[in-house]
């Protein structure tokens, strides 16, 4: 599939307090925790808990989301499918959408029951 300039507005203008306690609920039900979904947040965005929790509060959007947010160096190893969408494919002008989908693709392994050292991304040496 094939990003638009719509669903990357989309997106932006989505909060992420909408989708966390789905994200949580499914977690739960996968016998992962909301700590360990923290952990992956963090290591993504730069965020802890806390300031989490503030920007659930604030009702952030995704755009001011990730514009507060510092990407991890090794985001770029984030690959594959999902939501239909090929991660490294999705054009650098939709930047704000690629990084929803490796929060996504994150979210999506660890639900899934991957090992967390296999999650959080390292360069090969």
């Amino acid at each position: 599939m094939k990003v638009t300039a719509e669903k990357n507005d989309k997106i932006a203008q989505m909060t992420f307090a909408s989708v966390y306690p789905h994200y949580i609920n499914r977690l739960e039900k996968n016998g992962r925790t909301k700590e360990e979904f923290h952990q992956v947040i963090e290591w993504l965005t730069g965020f802890d808990a806390e300031k989490i929790q503030e920007l659930i509060d604030q009702k952030a959007t995704f755009q001011s989301f990730f514009d507060q947010a510092t990407i991890h160096p090794n985001a770029h190893l984030i690959k594959g499918v999902i939501c239909g969408y090929r991660i490294e494919e999705i054009p650098d002008e939709f930047e704000l959408y690629r990084k929803c989908r490796y929060l996504d693709k994150l979210y999506d392994e660890l639900a899934k029951g991957r090992k967390m050292e296999k999650i959080l991304r390292e360069e090969k040496k």
